[in-house]
């Protein structure tokens, strides 16, 4: 099991209102030049907040939501800090209840 840290809000807020293009180029060419490889992930809808140990979270949040998930804690804190309007948390995967969060996604 991993542990994925994460950032999640509305997608209208996160995608739309956020330049977090501008953050991902950043934070893309620092791992290239540090030979670092990816450890976060844009990722629309998540399904982790389906699990019932999230429906707390979920409600909290406006939908459709979006999350940028993480294995590194430090990255998601600083994007708390510096998006202010999100919900922070972490979670292990996969388990019983949540699968892992990447195995959906392209070339992971």
């Amino acid at each position: 099991m991993k542990t994925y840290y994460y950032v999640l809000a509305s997608q209208r807020f996160l995608v739309e209102e956020e330049p977090l293009d501008e953050v991902f180029r950043e934070r893309t060419r620092n791992y290239e030049e540090t030979n670092k490889e990816i450890d976060f992930w844009l990722i629309k809808q998540p399904a982790f907040i389906e699990a019932l140990e999230f429906a707390e979270v979920k409600a909290k949040c406006p939908q459709p939501s979006v999350a940028i998930i993480s294995l590194n804690s430090e990255f998601i804190t600083w994007l708390k800090l510096r998006l202010e309007y999100v919900i922070k948390g972490e979670f292990e995967a996969p388990s019983i209840s949540i699968a892992d969060p990447l195995a959906s996604l392209e070339g992971v």
